[in-house]
């Protein structure tokens, strides 16, 4: 799936690698969260080599993935249950409230999973996420399932949840300008065995808002910078996504 990929993460970035299905890219997540073990090659999280499931990561994927039986709150306790068991959960609950305030969601922390919208329910994956304080977030296209106004609404809020946590992030995506929106890097990869093949800095001043941001000149020089190499890859020929799902 991979070919010679090599990335580097620092403290509080945020990256984007981006490319054809089938590139590698959710591969490359799951080797850096410890969910596969690569044939080659060693991945690295704060300095220690990533041997199974990533204590310091967290992990979030396309579908909030919540249990239909545990209210909001009580999904967002179960990796501290997991982990350290039920009376440190339960000691967390400030914690996890705390979360679903800064989400805009505090008022549901009692509801299930089917009394939520999409975009709640992701929020709720969110706090989840976080709820353990990781230092690396991993992001597997978490917003390609909501419609564009709530996935704008949370690329905002994922900004500034990152920013609150000085968690490194790095989200996978199809979607060229959620990837310049949120990154401060992004790495394009070639199709099938993925390789990086060209890498864009994203110089765009912080914080972001959606609607000022996407208006400036520099971020759709970005967009189209990506865009570029996206369709013409490292050797000039169209690497366009094979199912013609570039946004």
């Amino acid at each position: 799936a991979l070919d010679d990929v090599s990335i580097e993460i620092p403290r509080r970035g945020f990256a984007s690698p981006i490319g054809a299905s089938g590139c590698g890219k959710s591969t490359l997540l799951k080797i850096i969260g410890g969910l596969l073990e690569p044939s080659e090659g060693e991945a690295y999280v704060n300095g220690v080599p990533v041997e199974g499931p990533e204590q310091d990561s967290g992990y979030m994927f396309q579908d909030a993935t919540l249990l239909p039986w545990r209210t909001a709150e009580a999904n967002v306790l179960l990796p501290i249950e997991i982990r350290h068991g039920r009376k440190r959960a339960k000691a967390s609950v400030g914690r996890a409230r705390e979360l679903l305030a800064q989400t805009g969601i505090g008022p549901f922390a009692e509801a299930y999973p089917h009394q939520l919208s999409g975009g709640m329910a992701q929020r709720v994956a969110i706090c989840r996420m976080l709820v353990t304080e990781p230092t690396l977030l991993l992001l597997d296209e978490p917003f390609g399932a909501l419609d564009e106004l709530t996935r704008e609404t949370m690329n905002e809020d994922m900004q500034s949840m990152c920013a609150h946590s000085g968690a490194a992030a790095i989200m996978v995506t199809h979607s060229i300008p959620e990837a310049v929106f949120l990154s401060d890097v992004v790495y394009v990869m070639s199709s099938r065995p993925g390789r990086i093949v060209d890498t864009i800095e994203i110089n765009l001043p912080r914080p972001r808002d959606f609607e000022t941001t996407t208006s400036q000149p520099e971020y759709l020089e970005d967009v189209r910078r990506v865009r570029h190499a996206l369709t013409t890859g490292s050797g000039g020929s169209p690497t366009g996504d094979t199912d013609g799902r570039y946004h």
